[in-house]
């Protein structure tokens, strides 16, 4: 198979690396790429999501832009990255459609799944359609509980198989076993390295961003994004184990534990993809991949839009906004769910599978040091 642009770039750059080995300590790319003398491409695919862009390796570097050999691994990396979002999608025909329009498909599918539900809704009850309401199961008078879980069910499973589809062929191309992920050690390690996103820390000193002044924002940023959407995600699963087990219906009261974690979260993911987009607006044009910006900014829209929509419902629940609004938020969602598995959010579960490898390669190759 032709290798591409971004992968025979990205060989040649760690051929360099290789070679010099001057930010062997800066993170786990250049542990990694020592251990090998020529690099496949599902090796190249491993070291570029292992890549955190933090820069440091671009400020360090010696043959760096103005030298002749025009080292720029944070850029030729992110390059390699966003063509895997494509190569591992499934099913793979639907990947180009998102990379090229990703923002613009995420726009109208929201729109579009809110006035399928404001529609739905005017035509079922047009008496009570946008009145305030209160209580227990006033939400379910815009769209019936069990068609919304049908609905926002469905887009939750094609997301999942989708992943799951696009985490083997990842794996199956980096060629580790599927045995590693059964080992308690390197599991333990990867989940340890990204909570912490150990990686984004340039080498101790911070992230480097627009210029040669390190700081640890971006980090802070990526940490509301990601612990925000969990929370988020945690806020779903009890409200509906409160529905199903406890048959107690939203929208719950404002200290009640999923309108805490959903607060919580809604913060997390409008704060931090507003940190993060406002930090890729000012970072160095050398260390970036301008083909992915489009795609980048729609994953972070779509959280912002998601975050924005859930609040304003938490705080205008109870008025004649409510229907907009939670359509509008059951549409961000939807969009969420469906555009994921081709997007930027994918990077986060091949980063945690080429930590989990680098994990199992360090630990054999720290075993071997002590045999000889």
């Amino acid at each position: 198979m032709q290798r591409s642009e971004a992968l025979t770039e990205a060989d040649r750059l760690m051929t360099i690396c290789n070679s010099c080995r001057y930010c062997e300590g800066l993170c786990a790319v250049f542990p990694a790429m020592e251990m090998r003398r020529a690099f496949t491409g599902g090796d190249l695919n491993y070291l570029a999501h292992l890549c955190h862009a933090c820069g440091a390796c671009y400020v360090d570097c010696q043959f760096s832009p103005p030298h002749e050999f025009d080292v720029r691994v944070p850029a030729v990396l992110a390059r390699v990255r966003h063509e895997s979002y494509a190569d591992y999608a499934w099913p793979r025909a639907l990947a180009p459609l998102f990379r090229r329009n990703g923002l613009a498909i995420a726009v109208i599918t929201v729109l579009s799944i809110a006035a399928f539900i404001l529609g739905l809704a005017a035509f079922n009850a047009p008496s009570t359609w946008l009145e305030s309401r209160h209580g227990p199961g006033s939400f379910y008078a815009l769209m019936p509980h069990n068609a919304m879980a049908l609905l926002f069910g469905a887009a939750f499973l094609w997301a999942a198989v989708a992943f799951i589809m696009g985490a083997r062929a990842f794996w199956n191309d980096i060629g580790e076993p599927s045995a590693t992920l059964a080992k308690p050690r390197p599991l333990l390690r990867a989940i340890r390295d990204a909570a912490s996103l150990r990686y984004l820390d340039g080498g101790g000193v911070g992230c480097y961003n627009e210029d040669e002044r390190p700081s640890d924002n971006r980090r802070f940023y990526h940490h509301l994004t990601f612990y925000g959407f969990l929370l988020c995600f945690a806020s779903t699963s009890v409200a509906t184990l409160y529905h199903y087990l406890l048959q107690r219906e939203a929208p719950y009261p404002l200290w009640d534990l999923p309108v805490v974690l959903g607060t919580l979260g809604g913060i997390g993911i409008v704060i931090g993809p507003i940190g993060l987009y406002a930090a890729k607006r000012k970072r160095e044009p050398a260390m970036m991949d301008g083909g992915s910006r489009g795609m980048d900014v729609a994953f972070l829209a779509m959280l912002v839009l998601a975050g924005a929509t859930g609040l304003a419902l938490l705080l205008l629940r109870e008025t004649r906004a409510m229907d907009v609004l939670l359509a509008l938020h059951l549409g961000a969602v939807f969009a969420l769910f469906v555009t994921m598995p081709y997007g930027k959010f994918v990077h986060g579960l091949y980063r945690f599978m080429a930590l989990v490898r680098y994990a199992r390669e360090r630990h054999s190759a720290e075993l071997e040091a002590r045999s000889t």
